[in-house]
C-alpha cells in the first residue's frame, strides 16, 4: 500500500555478497510503496555492484565512506540515521551481523548503524555453513534480543553450489515484512479466522460450477490482520494467489470441505470475516467419469448446501462475525436482510461487475452495514486499503 510508505525515509545497507545485485529490485519495490530510499554500500560490495546503479535508481547519493572528498556533510552517517524512518540490511553478511551484534562501528556502515534509533530489518544471507555457525547463530539472537527484526534466508541453490539455508529473501518478502514490522500491532492476542476464494462443485472429473472470485478481498484481510499482530487463519478455496506469510492457510475446493474446515477452527477464534464466495448449490450425484456430449440437452439436479455463515450466526457467543454480500440489485436492502438473518455484526456489502470494484481485480468500493441499521459507503480503494478499515471498525465493535 503507497500511502504506508509515503514520505518514509528507508535506508537501504548493501553489504557485500553475490545476492547483492537483488537488493537493487528491493529499492525499485520500496520506491513503489512511495518510500525515499538511501543506499549505503561496504567497500566489499562494490566489487559485485557499483554505486552509480544505486545512485541512478534512487536518486539519491550512495554513502560508501566515512571520508568521501565530495562530501558536503562531514556528518552525513548521524544525518542519515537521524532522518531515517526505518533500515534495512540486505544482503547482511555474517560480517556485518558480527560488527552489529558487538557494537564495533568501523567503517560507514557501522557506523552508520550505531547511531540509528529507528526500525531495523536484517536479512542474512551467505554460505549455508556459515549461516549455520555457532558465532553468527549467536550474533543473530543478539540482534534480535536488541529488537531487531531478522527475516529469515531461504533455503535451496546457493552460489557456491551449496544447497540449505542462506539465500537471499525474495524482495517482496523484505518489503512486506517491512510494512508488517512498521504496522502497530493493536490485534495482538486475537484470533481471527478469514475465508477466501470461490468454491468448485464437480459436475464430474473435468467440469465443476464456480464463481470469477479471486481471493484478493479475503487474502488481503488475512494479510493486513497479520501485520496488526493477529494470529490468523486463512480457509480458502481454488486461488492462484500465494498463501500470505506468517498465516496458517488450508486450501479447500468444496463447499463441503471448507464448512469442515470452517467448523474445526472456528471454536476459539475471537473474529470470523467470511469473504469466500461459496456455492449455494452441488450437484447432487457428481458423474464419476467425463460426461459426454451425446445429448442435445442435459439436466443437472442440484442440492442446497449448507449456509455456512448462517449456521456460525447460530452459534456465535461473543466472536464478531462478519459476512460479505456481492450484490447486482437493491444492495441495502438483501445486506439488511442477510444481517438480521445469519446473525452478523456487519457486512461488507458490494456492487459486483463494476470497473473499479467486484470479482478478479485489485480495488473495489463497499459499503459497510451494522446490526444497528447504521451504513456507511466508501470510495474506490485498494483491498488492502477496504481490509485495514474493516479492521478498524472490527477493533471498535469489540471494544464495545
Amino acid at each position: 500500500m503507497k500511502e504506508w510508505l509515503e514520505g518514509k525515509t528507508i535506508v537501504l545497507c548493501v553489504c557485500g555478497g553475490i545476492a547483492a545485485y537483488k537488493s537493487v529490485e528491493v529499492l525499485r519495490l520500496l520506491q513503489k510503496q512511495g518510500a525515499t530510499v538511501r543506499v549505503i554500500m561496504t567497500q566489499g560490495v562494490q566489487e559485485f555492484v557499483g554505486p552509480l546503479t544505486f545512485q541512478a535508481l534512487s536518486g539519491q547519493p550512495v554513502f560508501t565512506s566515512l571520508f568521501e572528498k565530495n562530501d558536503s556533510s562531514t556528518m552525513r552517517h548521524i544525518d542519515w540515521a537521524r532522518e531515517a524512518d526505518a533500515v534495512i540490511v540486505a544482503p547482511a553478511t555474517a560480517n556485518i551481523i558480527g560488527k552489529l551484534a558487538n557494537g564495533i562501528a568501523d567503517d560507514a556502515m557501522s557506523t552508520f548503524m550505531m547511531a540509528v534509533r529507528s526500525p531495523v530489518l536484517l536479512c542474512p544471507s551467505m554460505n549455508t555453513h556459515m549461516y549455520e555457525n555457532r558465532a553468527v547463530q549467536r550474533n543473530i539472537d543478539i540482534l534480535e534480543a536488541d529488537g531487531c527484526y531478522i527475516v529469515e534466508p531461504g533455503t535451496g541453490e546457493l552460489a557456491c553450489g551449496d544447497r540449505g539455508a542462506g539465500r537471499f529473501p525474495d524482495p517482496w518478502i523484505i518489503v512486506d515484512r517491512l510494512l508488517a514490522f512498521l504496522t502497530p500491532k493493536d490485534f495482538t492476542g486475537k484470533k481471527i479466522l478469514v475465508t477466501a476464494g470461490p468454491t468448485q462443485e464437480p459436475i464430474d472429473p473435468v467440469r465443476f460450477i464456480s464463481n470469477p472470485s479471486s481471493g484478493k478481498m479475503g487474502f488481503s484481510v488475512a494479510r493486513m490482520a497479520e501485520y496488526r499482530g493477529a494470529d490468523v487463519t486463512l480457509i480458502s478455496g481454488p486461488v492462484s494467489l500465494p498463501d500470505p506469510l506468517n498465516v496458517a492457510c488450508l486450501r479447500t475446493r468444496t463447499t463441503l470441505e471448507m464448512e469442515k474446515a470452517v467448523f474445526d477452527h472456528v471454536k476459539d477464534v475471537d473474529v470470523v470475516i467470511k469473504s469466500a464466495a461459496v456455492s449455494d448449490y452441488r450437484v447432487e450425484k457428481p458423474s464419476a467419469h467425463k460426461i459426454k456430449k451425446d445429448k442435445d440437452n442435459m439436466i443437472l439436479t442440484l442440492v442446497k448446501n449448507t449456509d455456512i455463515l448462517k449456521e456460525l450466526g447460530k452459534i456465535k457467543k461473543k466472536q464478531i462475525l462478519v459476512g460479505f454480500a456481492a450484490e447486482t440489485e437493491d444492495l441495502v436492502k438483501n445486506a439488511e436482510k442477510k444481517i438480521r438473518e445469519k446473525n452478523l455484526d456487519m457486512i461488507v456489502a458490494n456492487i459486483v461487475g463494476q470497473k473499479t470494484s467486484g470479482f478478479g481485480i485489485d480495488t473495489n468500493i463497499v459499503r459497510f452495514l451494522y446490526q444497528d441499521g447504521t451504513n456507511e459507503e466508501l470510495p474506490s480503494m485498494l483491498k488492502e486499503e477496504v481490509a485495514m478499515m474493516l479492521l478498524d471498525r472490527i477493533k471498535h465493535l469489540m471494544a464495545r
